[in-house]
């Protein structure tokens, strides 16, 4: 099992951040732009363990060499059954550096966007709140 999977499904916020490197980008299903940088990621993947009810991961797929991963998940969000794929990349220091999420079908994508549309603040503020106690 991967490490992230192990830390998602564990609710463990600290080994969730752990697995991400300083440099990661999380492309989200719902949002044009992708999001650069560890506190933001983190931000968003707290977010999403509140939004997302009765999550599971249903299969881990890796490539040989262990740096590409697709972890595929249910959840459900607002009465909407979705499933998704987390698209992981690993750097050399074994850390994720590229984080793509898709999401179906477009009625649940939907519903995610709108609940995490209200997530959104309190995403900036915990993210900001992690770059100020680095600097």
């Amino acid at each position: 099992m991967h490490p992230f999977r192990a830390a998602i499904e564990a609710r463990d916020e600290d080994a969730m951040a752990a697995a991400l490197a300083d440099d990661v980008v999380f492309t989200s299903p719902v949002a044009f732009k992708p999001y650069p940088g560890k506190p933001i990621t983190a931000a968003i993947l707290r977010a999403v363990v509140r939004v997302f009810e009765n999550f599971r991961y249903i299969r881990e797929i890796a490539d040989p060499n262990g740096r590409d991963h697709a972890l595929i998940f249910e959840a459900t969000v607002d009465g909407k059954q979705l499933t998704g794929c987390d698209f992981l990349h690993m750097n050399a220091d074994g850390l994720i550096d590229d984080f793509m999420v898709m999401v179906r079908p477009l009625s649940a994508a939907q519903a995610l966007a709108a609940r995490m549309g209200e997530q959104f603040e309190r995403i900036r503020a915990e993210a900001a709140a992690e770059i100020a106690q680095q600097a």
